[in-house]
């Protein structure tokens, strides 16, 4: 834990945390310990993809000099940045200042004509606003210290860019405008952040802003834990909800008799309301179309910030594994399955298996659009199956919103998707037994795979392969289960 005393100084990440919250900068000054702020496996990766961003960023800026002094070693980092500067160094990479008690590391400081250019990394494909404090309390650091900083920038990666020469990969938006509007609120704000982390655990308002940009990792210390919080109203969202709350509305029982929901947020209140699940009577129409040979298919995506793979934007989704089950006569469902290894596009290699996998079953059945986008995905990026893929893509067709239109149970608090559904509906299956349980950790171990895996143990690459197919595998049965059960509550 941090000593709370005056020797504890502001960085740029702890200015932007304060920003959105008080409280959230206390608990990630005293507590940096704490359980939620340990990233998993999904949050390290996307730490990891951005450190790899920011060195291919460098490559941007030849001759640049980079501070590889330890980030503890203060002294020694502001040194080395004076000595850069000196030595007239074009670019300085993790430029490092300190004023007001707040230090900061600058990912590029670009010189030009005698001034500095101040560009900050990020990882996403688009400038957004969360990034214009952090570039804020960067200039107001530099300018205290005497760099002549003329133009705040965000450089970031370009969603337009396709792997491997089509448009750059990054691009630079400029935000002084921005920047400069900020700056008179930055000194202000520095103070209040100081008196925060020297004092004890502040008080903080919820809101809206708990779940912007993405949700605080302390919401669950904050935000009121009861049955059917108003929450967990189905596609209610974070700002519909505080309005809900504004009024007095604080769970799904408070609200009023006339309040405009959608049919399934009806359903869903209905359902509360019972204690019991609801079945409407359209469901046996809803699954007549789920007729004849069915098949029943998943897929796995890897997804890399810096493509490598033909045809792959920023952040694009490729394709790597899947799942398929298919309804035979008497009644057995045997299984197939494919996963990608190795560092190269596994996408030609699937779709040949996923075309011979499929070509038995008059309809295949999916669970949400996810399947259709990886498909067309695949109909681009492997056009001599374009033709094949095309005939898979109409046999789709979707379960979620049989469920979603159709059915309610107490269990799914407010949510549709496969894991919100599958155990209240079928009880004596879950995802629970199983060693990855979403799509995005998934994603991660199958980056592994790929990537990495020739550093890692033979013993390590076969349980991750077990883990991925049993997950993926899960999901095909798991819709298998969730028809058979549908079909019962129709009849």
């Amino acid at each position: 834990m941090a000593r709370n005393n005056d020797s504890i100084r502001l960085s740029k990440s702890r200015f932007v945390a304060g920003w959105k919250c008080h409280k959230y900068l206390w608990w990630k000054v005293h507590e940096r310990d704490a359980a939620e702020l340990q990233p998993d496996k999904v949050l390290q990766d996307r730490f990891d993809q951005g450190t790899h961003v920011g060195e291919v960023a460098r490559e941007q800026f030849p001759g640049g000099t980079l501070i590889e002094l330890p980030y503890k070693d203060l002294q020694g980092r502001l040194a080395a940045t004076q000595d850069a500067l000196a030595g007239g160094a074009p670019a300085i990479f993790e430029a490092t200042f300190l004023a007001d008690d707040v230090e900061v590391a600058v990912d590029v400081l670009e010189r030009v004509d005698g001034s500095f250019n101040l560009i900050e990394v990020k990882s996403s494909s688009s400038q957004k606003p969360e990034h214009v404090p952090d570039a804020a309390i960067q200039t107001h650091v530099l300018r205290r210290c005497a760099i002549d900083v003329k133009r705040a920038e965000i450089m970031h990666l370009d969603r337009d860019h396709r792997h491997p020469d089509v448009g750059d990969l990054f691009q630079r938006s400029d935000v002084t405008s921005e920047v400069n509007g900020l700056l008179p609120l930055v000194p202000g704000a520095i103070d209040e952040q100081l008196r925060v982390i020297r004092g004890g655990l502040p008080e903080a308002d919820i809101g809206p802003h708990c779940f912007e940009p993405r949700e605080c990792p302390f919401i669950k210390r904050c935000w009121p834990d009861v049955p059917n919080h108003i929450g967990t109203l189905y596609n209610v969202g974070a700002k519909k909800m505080w309005k809900y709350m504004q009024e007095g509305v604080h769970t799904i029982d408070d609200l009023p008799a006339d309040a405009k929901l959608p049919a399934a947020a009806q359903r869903q209140v209905r359902s509360l309301e019972r204690g019991a699940l609801i079945v409407e009577p359209s469901l046996a129409e809803a699954l007549q179309p789920f007729s004849g040979r069915l098949g029943f298919l998943d897929f796995e995506t890897v997804q890399r910030a810096i493509p490598v793979w033909p045809g792959l934007g920023p952040w694009g989704q490729a394709t790597a594994q899947f799942s398929y089950h298919e309804e035979e006569p008497d009644g057995n469902y045997p299984h197939k399955e494919w996963l990608a290894e190795g560092p190269g596009d596994p996408r030609p290699e699937l779709a040949r298996a996923l075309v011979d996998a499929c070509a038995g079953a008059e309809k295949v059945v999916m669970y949400s659009a996810f399947e259709r986008r990886c498909i067309r995905e695949l109909q681009r990026s492997v056009p001599d199956l374009a033709e094949p893929l095309t005939e898979l893509e109409e046999k789709l067709i979707d379960l979620l919103p049989v469920i979603r239109n159709h059915v309610y149970h107490p269990g799914f608090g407010g949510g549709f998707g496969i894991k919100c559904v599958l155990n209240p509906l079928v009880p004596e299956l879950s995802y629970n037994d199983l060693v990855i349980v979403d799509g995005q950790a998934a994603s991660v171990d199958i980056a592994r795979l790929l990537f990495v895996a020739q550093k890692l143990p033979a013993e390590e690459r076969e349980r991750i392969r077990h883990d991925l197919l049993e997950y993926c595998k899960r999901d095909t049965w798991a819709m298998v289960v969730l028809l058979q059960r549908l079909r019962e509550l129709a009849a």
